[in-house]
């Protein structure tokens, strides 16, 4: 059986609707070229942009680079044998602060700081004193530290750092300080007595100590003089020169050219130490001039470690009495 022919009408029909599907998909193509072209328009004119270029635009649009600081960045000093030639801590302008990092360890005492700075030597003046981040040695080692200070008196930063290289160098000494511009003669004063107190998180390595710079600042004619209160795991530079009492507390002292440290024998976190007793029995041992004369007071705490976790040094007591 085989199909009849159609009728010449209906194959004119159905040759009317053939054309009329054609004509109906050459408009779709063309719509969709005009598409592909806009969209190959507005994306450059046909400029090829990668992600990460396209990202950096947007960021430099947003954040714009930041003009180069016009303060001379500080020549890095040679990596220390433990405690000795360190940097002495001169005044810098305050400097950039950044926010406070969300998961850093808060302090009971200073909870509304006044200032904060992760900058290496970023510090803030509060009346006669300065406070000092001083990361003075952090350059070569992963080391982050923020300071937060609410007064001289009431701060504290977080450090993290470690001594995998087994050095056991010290890379920062946040501190505060008074600076004695006119360098006076200690013999001047009848008295020169500090009070302290600080909170150490007894990980790592690090000591809380005085460090005292008298004669000038790391001058070739200056003595540095500390006076270490908390000894956690750190070692003085030199050797053993001997043992006084001094305030009511056993120091042994320890020396190493211009650099002496008298150690407590037994920890102490808070207390007034009398400083001008310690210079006065220095100078009768010869180990510095007569006529020698008050450059800086500072404390804090020097850290070499803290097992590569973030720890906080608070301190809530700091002064300086002199008469």
């Amino acid at each position: 059986m085989h199909r009849p022919a159609e009728p010449k009408q209906r194959k004119l029909a159905r040759s009317h609707r053939a054309a009329i599907v054609v004509g109906v998909v050459c408009v779709l193509v063309v719509a969709g070229a005009g598409v592909a072209a806009a969209r190959y328009l507005g994306s450059g004119g046909g400029k090829r942009v990668s992600a990460g270029a396209a990202g950096h635009a947007r960021r430099s649009a947003r954040n714009p680079a930041p003009a180069a600081s016009s303060t001379p960045t500080p020549t890095a000093d040679p990596t220390p044998s433990r405690s000795v030639s360190r940097r002495p801590h001169r005044r810098h302008a305050a400097r950039g602060t950044t926010p406070k990092p969300s998961s850093a360890p808060v302090s009971a005492s200073c909870t509304h700081p006044q200032f904060h700075t992760s900058a290496a030597h970023g510090g803030w003046a509060d009346g006669k004193y300065y406070v000092s981040n001083n990361m003075w040695n952090a350059s070569g080692y992963q080391v982050s530290q923020t300071l937060y200070a609410c007064s001289y008196a009431n701060w504290y930063v977080v450090a993290d750092m470690n001594n995998d290289s087994g050095n056991g160098a010290v890379k920062t000494y946040p501190n505060a300080q008074e600076t004695f511009s006119n360098n006076p003669a200690i013999s001047s004063f009848g008295s020169i007595s500090s009070t302290f107190a600080e909170t150490s998180p007894h990980v790592g390595i690090y000591e809380d100590a005085y460090d005292i710079w008298i004669n000038g600042l790391a001058t070739s004619a200056s003595t540095e003089v500390m006076v270490w209160t908390e000894n956690f795991h750190q070692s003085p530079g030199g050797s053993v020169v001997g043992s006084a009492s001094l305030g009511g507390r056993a120091y042994q002292i320890w020396k190493s050219g211009s650099y002496i440290a008298f150690v407590a024998k037994r920890n102490f976190t808070s207390g007034t130490v009398n400083l001008l007793q310690i210079f006065d029995y220095i100078m009768a041992k010869g180990w510095m001039p007569a006529n020698s004369k008050l450059s800086q007071i500072d404390y804090g705490a020097e850290i070499v470690s803290t097992n590569s976790a973030p720890a906080t040094f608070t301190f809530t007591d700091f002064s300086v009495s002199t008469s």
